[in-house]
């Protein structure tokens, strides 16, 4: 490998977080999951999520936004709208996951690459019950953002993830059973 390439892979962030769901199969999960265009639902950081282009020539891209808050002293109210178009690179049913891209943002990311599995629990402890979600990137930094912040805004954003995904299909169950 060439000085120059070995230099920029060192600029590169690398990581994984984990989300257990201990009630959840993976089945259900990856079918909450495997819908691209409805992040918005289970991820407590965004409030839309939907399909701009979805052809032979660009791929599944989709438009993701998150209003945060204007600064306390700033007095203006209202938020900012932070925004991201990603693609979809591949998505793998049998292997419960999908890959994708960033494109363009207002977040300062470069380059930003994730894939997003399921991974059922008999693969991790031998057990029956749950699943686990693996959420893994490869990015370039973020100007005025650590690696750790990075990871701790994932880590946090897949917990609630999980968090909501396991309430809706424990809600939905408990839906199922009460009609039958």
């Amino acid at each position: 490998m060439a000085a120059e390439e070995e230099a920029v892979l060192e600029l590169k962030w690398e990581g994984k977080v984990i989300a257990k769901l201990n009630k959840a199969t993976p089945q259900a999960v990856w079918l909450l999951l495997e819908d691209f265009c409805s992040f918005h639902k289970w991820l407590p950081t965004i409030d839309t999520c939907y399909k701009v282009v979805d052809d032979d020539e660009e791929g599944l891209v989709r438009y993701c936004a998150a209003t945060t808050p204007a600064d306390a002293g700033g007095g203006g109210g209202g938020g900012v709208v932070k925004w991201c178009h990603e693609k979809l690179l591949d998505i793998d049913p049998v292997g419960m996951r999908l890959s994708y891209e960033v494109l363009d943002n207002n977040m300062g990311l470069k380059s930003y690459r994730s894939t997003i599995k399921v991974v059922p629990a008999g693969v991790i402890n031998g057990g029956d019950e749950g699943c686990q979600i693996e959420w893994s990137f490869f990015a370039d930094p973020i100007d005025g953002l650590s690696y750790d912040d990075m990871v701790n805004y994932l880590d946090v954003s897949l917990q609630g993830m999980a968090l909501n995904m396991e309430k809706a299909l424990m809600d939905s169950s408990l839906m199922e059973k009460n009609s039958s």
